[in-house]
């Protein structure tokens, strides 16, 4: 699925051009607001500059309800005559997954597959991504690789990574860091926003960074447009702009926040294709009181700027409380101090007022002693709890706040979280918050974990008064709490999480699932919750097919509004992604949830099994998750997806096709590296064998014109068929043996004056399906091919360029065919005719050829593939030859073709685009006796349809 989306940038984006200019002009810019010539000392720094310099920096995001894809491009040029070493980072959000990552060196194709990692995984190159396993970390993730570009040459980056907006304070924030570390000739970012419910309060708010010298403003060039409930956002500094912002090319976060207007009820439920999603957010609830014991560390390590902070948040913190809260206040360092020893206290002015010289009074000293600040918390909540003049209906917690390890009373983690468990005894809920490089952020991740409660990473250098005070404003506002939602229990499976200790305000619930009924008409939704003093239930019968039909709307309307406007391609390239947007939804849960549970596991048994859940989720949608990484496989020497140019001086034969004449790509240099955890390297031959490749003469080309070689019997047939514009012509059919199925889709034309025909057709896109080793998609289209395997990748037609891997390989050559080989024994090779200046009757479209069909079975069939195990005859009709033409044969004559007789003329056809003449019996009337059954019968409901076709 993934995919791709991602490399269709390669193919529409206008930075891609194998052989542009290697010391590009720096005073041609688009300027608006500003001159148009470069500062000097700005040209003078870029042109000093050893490394690689970036041209283009294009990202894409796409958010179709809540669920974001985001594309990024990066084309990096070495300008100088020596290799150079080129780095490619970005920031990625903590909760995203990346699902693709593919370089393009010197026109060769480098593309990543998800694989399970080994237990001993160890770096290869590059450092690590920051990431824990147990993957809840708020804190944005670095990407890193790092190649060798050869002199005056260019590597090109692309990257895909996947989230699923989490709606804060109510608003979802989309954050795209803008960190190239150097001003780029072309920095561009697009954005669309499609939502089934109408999007209200969007903004784009000051590019958010430490280093930023810009004024708090909406970062310039920026420009919002809305129609139709469609969203788009673009940001396109130039290198001047970029100067003003920052020299070093660190922008900063671009960050668009915005909400949806939601109706007061059940939720917003959307379905597609056998899965579905439901968001839950209920607004204008009564605020549900609770009970709450701050335990700040005091130790030594938080002298200084960390205690002022902390100090300065919980003086907020305070005057937020409402009146039937109730709260307590415990410092710990070497001992534990409670501020009320007798319990929590209502707050009221004179004890928030208390709470404050408490406050006031911390001295930061002696060491950590978390297990004992834990369970004296724990133990003032459950006392409190266990007052008969406690309201039952309120929500209690733990906000737990420190910067280091623990060195004081129990130092062990798993004794911690073992006495922590104990404690709480799932009577509340514990938060944790860690500040700085120190912190045993793991110990904290799972002590909030296991207790219901969330964890929040605050780094040395970030905000952590402003930080501290927005966490509690995500958890201070508690509407409901033991929150359970139910479906029809016969009518879905694999249901993500369904059951919530507590929704917050300013929250969402998400909850995905599959539909094991998918002949239901509706779907029984409830949900059950507490609301202060009241139990709330709410519970209605969804239409099915009514959401379905508005999702695949919603979809259709995303996939126009991206395609248009943006770039070429983008909007059909992300099709194929956003129809099954709700399945990814539920994949990126469920994988979520599969490494909570992992990191909740008791026993060894329990946790493998977890693991090799979330383990094969990852795999199944390709995420680079704790528990995969990400292999980069270098293109192995093609062998018949390769091709050679003729031999300068010397006519090819007819049968083979020219290559281009251009020299082999240059071989990357170095080490192919980058996230620990997640990436590395196989390396391999990169220099590509030019050979040439034979084909035969079977082949479907032109208006469409079928010719079918018969080696055996020493003769060739032709035929036409005269279909519909947008029939989709089964070519070959070999699915069930070989796993091989070609199609092909027709587009029409109107015929020139005079013509004996009506219209003209043509062959405007070919599919070729794999099903083994597992299953795989080929789209040959006049200007593109799209690969969906196990990852997604657009090769545009007009370069040159080859893609190895497994039993499948493509080679372009630019501009003249596509050749697609599967397990070296089945070839096609499809020729591209396009037009510079086409007239009226004209249309870019395909020839397709059979070059190899060892590999497919005697039983295949299609219009072309059910010849290519047969022999037939030629019976001529009984006629006296005119005088002088004793021994010519009869123009007209029969074909026998299993077992039938087919009337047939003398005809002469051109293939090979126009290269070569092939006399051929010609089958009149669509074929008809000389294919099993009907042309209708070969028409396929869509382009991957492998269907068996009717062999009578």
């Amino acid at each position: 699925m993934l995919l791709l989306l991602l490399v269709l940038l390669l193919s529409c984006s206008p930075g891609f051009r194998l052989q542009e200019d290697p010391d590009p002009d720096w005073g041609d810019f688009d300027l608006d607001l500003e001159p148009r010539r470069v500062p000097r000392q700005v040209k003078t720094n870029l042109l000093k500059e050893n490394k690689p310099h970036i041209q283009e920096l294009s990202i894409k995001t796409s958010v179709i309800s809540r669920y974001a894809f985001t594309a990024v491009f990066c084309s990096m040029l070495n300008r100088h005559s020596a290799a150079a070493e080129a780095v490619f980072q970005i920031q990625i959000p903590a909760a995203a997954y990346v699902s693709n990552f593919t370089m393009i060196i010197g026109g060769r194709v480098y593309q990543s597959e998800v694989r399970p990692k080994e237990k001993a995984a160890k770096p290869r190159n590059g450092r690590a991504r920051n990431r824990e396993s147990s993957d809840t970390s708020s804190e944005p993730e670095l990407f890193r690789t790092t190649v060798s570009i050869p002199g005056r040459n260019r590597a090109v980056f692309l990257l895909m990574y996947e989230e699923l907006l989490q709606r804060r304070l109510g608003s979802y924030e989309l954050v795209t860091s803008l960190r190239p570390l150097q001003l780029v000739s072309r920095l561009s970012l697009d954005v669309t926003i499609v939502d089934q419910a109408p999007i209200v309060d969007l903004e784009v708010l000051p590019l958010r960074g430490e280093k930023i010298t810009a004024k708090s403003e909406v970062p310039i060039t920026t420009a919002v447009t809305n129609e139709n409930n469609v969203w788009k956002v673009t940001f396109s500094p130039n290198i001047v702009q970029q100067a003003k912002i920052s020299t070093s090319g660190v922008l900063g976060d671009f960050v668009i926040r915005y909400d949806v207007q939601r109706d007061t009820g059940i939720g917003d439920i959307q379905v597609l294709n056998g899965h579905f999603v439901h968001y839950f957010a209920p607004k204008d609830l009564p605020v549900v009181p609770k009970n709450v014991v701050f335990v700040i560390d005091s130790s030594a390590s938080m002298l200084g700027k960390k205690m002022r902070q902390t100090k300065d948040a919980l003086f907020t913190i305070l005057r937020d409380l409402r009146p039937a809260d109730h709260f307590n206040f415990i410092s710990f360092s070497n001992r534990v101090k409670v501020w009320q020893p007798d319990g929590l206290v209502p707050a009221t002015p004179l004890n928030i007022r208390d709470a404050k010289k408490f406050i006031y009074t911390l001295i930061p000293n002696g060491g950590t002693n978390i297990d004992g600040a834990i369970q004296t918390g724990s133990a003032l909540l459950r006392d409190y709890l266990s007052d008969p003049d406690t309201g039952p209906n309120s929500v209690s917690l733990i906000i737990f706040l420190t910067d280091g390890r623990p060195t004081i009373g129990e130092t062990q983690s798993a004794s911690i979280l073992g006495n922590t468990r104990s404690a709480v005894q799932e009577k509340f809920c514990i938060f944790t918050i860690g500040i700085g490089n120190d912190v045993d952020y793991r110990l904290l991740e799972l002590m909030a974990l296991e207790n219901c409660g969330m964890t929040r990473r605050i780094s040395e250098e970030a905000d952590a008064s402003a930080m501290l005070k927005g966490f509690y404003s995500e958890i201070g506002t508690p509407l409901l709490s033991d929150i359970r939602i139910n479906y029809t229990q016969n009518s879905v499976g694999y249901v993500t999480q369904s059951l919530f200790t507590n929704y917050f305000n300013g929250s969402e619930i998400v909850v995905a699932g599959k539909l094991t009924d998918r002949s239901a008409e509706s779907l029984h939704v409830q949900v059950t919750a507490s609301n202060n003093d009241r139990l709330i239930t709410m519970e209605t019968d969804v239409p099915l097919r009514r959401l379905q039909a508005e999702t695949e709307k919603h979809v259709k309307a995303a996939t126009a509004a991206v395609g248009s406007g943006v770039t070429q391609g983008w909007g059909s390239s992300l099709g194929s992604v956003a129809a099954d947007f709700v399945q990814r939804v539920w994949g990126f849960l469920s994988v979520k949830e599969g490494l909570r549970a992992r990191l909740r596991s008791r026993s060894g048994r329990e946790r493998e099994e977890q693991t090799q859940q979330a383990t094969n989720l990852s795999l199944t949608f390709r995420f680079l998750t704790p528990l995969t990484h990400m292999v980069l496989d270098q293109p192995h020497p093609p062998t018949q997806a390769s091709v050679a140019p003729p031999t300068p001086g010397a006519a090819s034969p007819a049968n083979e096709l020219p290559a281009a004449d251009d020299e082999p790509p240059p071989k990357p240099d170095g080490n192919l590296g980058g996230p620990v955890s997640s990436l590395s390297s196989r390396t391999g031959k990169a220099e590509p064998v030019r050979k040439s490749i034979s084909i035969s003469k079977t082949s479907a080309d032109g208006d469409p014109h079928f010719v079918v070689e018969f080696p055996l019997s020493k003769l060739t047939v032709c035929f036409n068929i005269n279909g519909e514009p947008g029939d989709v012509l089964r070519l070959v059919s070999d699915h069930q043996y070989s796993g091989v199925t070609v199609n092909g889709r027709l587009v029409g034309a109107p015929a020139p004056p005079g013509s004996h025909k009506k219209q003209r057709t043509y062959f405007s896109s070919v599919a070729v399906v794999m099903d083994r080793p597992h299953r795989a998609y080929i789209e040959v289209t006049p200007t593109k091919v799209i690969l969906d395997g196990r990852d997604r990748i657009v090769l545009p037609c007009h370069a040159t360029t080859a893609v190895d891997s497994d039993r499948l390989s493509v080679a372009v050559v630019g501009g003249a065919n596509v050749t697609v080989t599967v397990g070296g024994n089945i070839s096609f090779v499809i020729l591209l005719h396009r037009y510079k200046n086409p007239s009226p009757y004209q249309r870019d479209h395909l020839g397709f050829y059979i070059g190899n069909s060892a590999g497919l079975s005697p039983r295949c069939h299609g219009l072309l593939g059910q010849f290519l195990h047969e022999e037939v005859g030629v019976a001529p009709l009984p006629a006296l030859p005119a005088p002088g033409d004793a021994g010519v044969l009869n123009p007209s004559a029969f074909l026998k073709v299993k077992e039938r007789s087919v009337p047939v003329v003398r005809k002469t056809r051109r293939i090979y685009d126009g290269k070569q003449s092939v006399d051929c019996w010609f089958a009149r009337n669509n074929a008809e006796k000389l294919i099993d059954g009907r042309y209708e019968d070969y028409v396929t409901a869509h382009l991957f349809d492998t269907g068996n076709t009717n062999n009578a």
